[in-house]
């Protein structure tokens, strides 16, 4: 069942955050939508925050290049973004997994955020559903969740202080 999007955080006129994004070429038209949707929520609620855009050709090779974005560039946060469609195989599974674990243990063993918004889909109507809309899309909620992720970690860091 689809859940709405989370609540937009507060406004941020002032914050200059980094966020760098990796986006799948492969199925295309539903990763650019959801690219789309994630880089005008990260202007509209912290418009001088600076937004990178890295594409990769498929999910597979989205870890590598968040791996590479964070070493090199050091970002606030780097949100990933992919669909990939279950086929007959079990591949997709296995890239699934793959990927999921590799975004784990980049964001806790880089200590960045690292949003996961590869999406396993059963068929193009999901997609649609999640990818294209503006009521419900995955770019929209992801670019909420890394902005969300990097003011509660400073919060941490203004706590121990």
């Amino acid at each position: 069942m689809l859940k709405p999007l989370p609540t937009r955080p507060r406004l941020a006129p002032q914050a200059t955050n980094r966020i760098a994004i990796v986006a799948s070429r492969y199925n295309g038209k539903f990763v650019e939508a959801m690219l789309a949707k994630a880089v005008a929520e990260i202007a509209l609620i912290e418009p001088h925050t600076k937004t990178e855009v890295i594409h990769a050709p498929g999910s597979f090779e989205i870890p590598f290049l968040a791996s590479q974005l964070i070493k090199l560039t050091k970002p606030d946060a780097v949100i990933c973004l992919g669909v990939i469609f279950q086929g007959a195989t079990g591949h997709a599974n296995l890239i699934a997994a793959s990927v999921s674990d590799s975004l784990c243990r980049l964001s806790v063993e880089s200590h960045t955020p690292v949003i996961h918004g590869i999406l396993l889909l059963g068929n193009e109507e999901q997609a649609r559903e999640r990818c294209l809309g503006d009521d419900l899309n995955r770019g929209t909620e992801a670019a909420r969740a890394a902005i969300e992720v990097i003011r509660s970690a400073r919060s941490i860091s203004n706590h121990s202080s």
